[in-house]
C-alpha cells in the first residue's frame, strides 16, 4: 500500500484556524528550543534537534521551514541546504559531508535535502550505480541509528503534493517574476520522471523508517495545514524525548 496518498490534508481546517494552530505551536517550540538549549530550566543542555526534509519540487519545504525557524533566534539554529555534491565532496563516502553540519548538544540543525538523495535523485538520474545506491540503504540506517543512540532526536518529513497541485504551483511560478527564479528545467524535466521517483520514495519510505527515527510524510496540498502538521510534529517528537528522559517541559 502506498505511503504517499493524495497530499490532501486529514481534515478540512480554514486558513484562519490554520494559521492560529500555527501560532499556538511556534510557541510552544520557542520553549522546548530553549529548554534544550538550556537558555531556561534546570537542566544545562538538552539532546541534539536535527530535522530533515525531503519532497517533492514545489511541495512547501521552503515555507514549512519558514514558519519552523520563524519563532526561534537564529543563534540557536541552523538551517543548511544540500544542493549536488562539489567534485571535492564526490571524493569521499557520500553522508561525509553532512557531518559537519550536524547539530550537538545543545544545538538545532535543520536539513533542506539531505542524505536521501543518494536513493532519490542519484538513483533516478543515474548518478549513483545500482550498487552504490542500493547499498546507501543500510548505511543511512545506521548512519542514523548511530545519531540516534548517541542522543539526538532526529524528525524526517516528506513533503507530498499531487501531481495536479504541482503543477499549479509550477505554473504559479513561471508567471511571477519574483519567483521565477525557483522553477528550473530540472524542476520540468524531474516532473516527467514522476513514475520512477515514486517508485524510489515508496522504497525509500519502507527501507528507511526504523522505530527510532521514523519518516512524516506531511500532505501538503493544503499550505496552511503542512505549515502548521511539521512544527507540531516537531513538538511532539521533542516531548516525547524529554518525557523518556524525565524531564519537565
Amino acid at each position: 500500500m502506498s505511503r504517499l496518498g493524495s497530499g490532501d490534508p486529514p481534515i478540512d481546517i480554514s486558513k484562519k484556524k490554520a494559521v492560529a494552530r500555527l501560532e499556538e505551536a511556534q510557541q510552544r517550540l520557542l520553549r522546548l528550543r530553549l529548554l534544550l538549549g538550556g537558555q531556561i530550566g534546570e537542566q544545562k543542555i538538552g539532546p541534539p534537534l536535527c530535522c530533515v526534509f525531503e519532497g517533492w519540487d514545489a511541495s512547501g519545504k521552503g515555507g514549512a521551514i519558514k514558519r519552523l525557524v520563524a519563532p526561534l533566534d537564529p543563534r540557536h539554529v541552523r538551517v543548511s541546504q544540500f544542493a549536488a555534491p562539489t567534485y571535492d565532496e564526490k571524493r569521499h563516502h557520500f553522508l561525509w559531508r553532512f557531518w559537519p553540519k550536524l547539530p550537538g548538544w545543545g544545538g538545532m540543525a535543520v536539513f533542506d535535502r539531505s542524505w536521501y538523495g543518494r536513493v532519490l535523485v542519484e538513483r533516478v538520474e543515474g548518478f549513483a550505480s545500482k550498487e552504490q545506491w542500493s547499498r546507501a540503504y543500510n548505511e543511512i540506517v545506521e548512519f542514523e541509528r548511530t545519531l540516534v543512540h548517541e542522543g539526538m532526536i532526529m524528525v524526517k518529513f516528506w513533503m507530498h503534493v499531487s501531481p495536479e497541485e504541482q503543477l499549479r504551483r509550477f505554473e504559479d511560478r513561471s508567471g511571477d517574476p519574483l519567483r521565477q527564479w525557483k522553477l528550473t528545467d530540472e524542476d520540468w524535466r524531474n516532473r516527467e520522471k514522476r513514475p520512477a521517483y515514486e517508485a524510489a520514495i515508496e522504497e525509500m519510505l519502507e527501507r528507511t523508517d526504523p522505530t527510532w527515527a521514523p519518516w512524516q510524510v506531511i500532505p501538503g496540498n493544503d499550505k496552511h495545514y503542512a505549515r502548521f502538521a511539521v512544527v507540531e510534529a516537531v513538538c511532539d517528537a521533542v516531548e516525547a524525548e524529554l518525557t523518556k528522559r524525565g524531564i519537565t517541559y
